[in-house]
C-alpha cells in the first residue's frame, strides 16, 4: 500500500527541469476579445463620421480608449478594421436572410419567388437597421481594391439565389440586379420612412416579374 502511495505523489510532484504546462489563461484572452470589440466600435463610429480616407488609426485608438499597440496586434491597420467591419456586417446579412427563408419554409411556403423576397425582405431591414454602416460601404469613400470585395459577395448572393430558383439563369440575374438597386436607394435614402416604402414596393414588383 505504501507503494501505491508514493507512485500516486511521484505523479504530483513536478519533474525537476521540466516546465509544468500553466494553465489557460482566460481572463487575457476575454480582454483581447473585449479590446478588439472596442476597436472595431470605434472604427466604425470614426468611419461613419470622417470617411475611410480622413479617418486615422491614432482617432481609433484614442474613441477605443486603447493603444496603437493592441490595435496592431487585432488588425493589420485602418484597411483591415474596414474589411472586418464589412465581413462582419455581410455575417448579419447572410444570418437575417437564411432565418428568413427557413422561416418561410417551416410556414409551408414551397414557392422560390415568396422565399426569396422573404430573404430580401430581411436583408433590407438589415440595411435600414444598420443604415449608417451599411451606407459606408456604399458611398465609394472605401481601401483599394474594396469594390472587387463587393462584386465577390454580389456573386455569392447571385449563387445562393440560384440555388433557390432552378434552372432560371435569366431570372436570377433580374432578380439579383434589382434588389441590389434597392439596397442602394433605401442604404443611402435619409428618410426611414420613405425608405421602407420603397422597398415594400420594389419587392411587390420584383415578386411580379416572374409572371411577366
Amino acid at each position: 500500500m505504501s507503494g501505491d502511495i508514493e507512485r500516486t505523489a511521484a505523479k504530483r510532484m513536478p519533474v525537476h527541469g521540466v516546465a509544468t504546462p500553466r494553465a489557460p489563461d482566460h481572463g487575457a484572452a476575454t480582454r483581447g476579445a473585449a479590446t478588439r470589440v472596442a476597436l472595431l466600435d470605434a472604427a466604425k463610429e470614426v468611419f461613419i463620421t470622417s470617411g475611410f480616407a480622413e479617418a486615422g488609426v491614432t482617432d481609433v485608438v484614442r474613441r477605443a480608449e486603447a493603444s496603437v499597440g493592441s490595435l496592431y496586434h487585432h488588425f493589420s491597420g485602418k484597411a483591415d478594421l474596414y474589411l472586418t467591419l464589412f465581413e462582419e456586417f455581410q455575417q448579419r446579412q447572410t444570418q437575417r436572410t437564411r432565418d428568413a427563408v427557413q422561416a418561410a419554409r417551416a410556414a409551408g411556403e414551397t414557392d422560390p419567388m415568396p422565399q426569396f423576397l422573404a430573404g430580401a425582405r430581411a436583408y433590407l431591414e438589415g440595411c435600414l437597421n444598420e443604415r449608417e454602416l451599411a451606407a459606408l460601404f456604399l458611398q465609394g469613400d472605401a481601401p483599394p481594391g474594396f469594390e472587387v470585395t463587393m462584386r465577390d459577395r454580389l456573386r455569392q448572393w447571385a449563387r445562393r439565389t440560384a440555388a433557390l430558383f432552378e434552372h432560371e439563369d435569366a431570372l436570377v440575374v433580374v432578380v439579383t440586379g434589382a434588389l441590389a438597386a434597392v439596397v442602394q436607394e433605401v442604404t443611402l435614402s435619409e428618410d426611414p420612412a420613405a425608405a421602407r416604402r420603397i422597398a415594400e414596393e420594389a419587392l411587390a414588383l420584383i415578386g411580379g416579374i416572374r409572371r411577366l
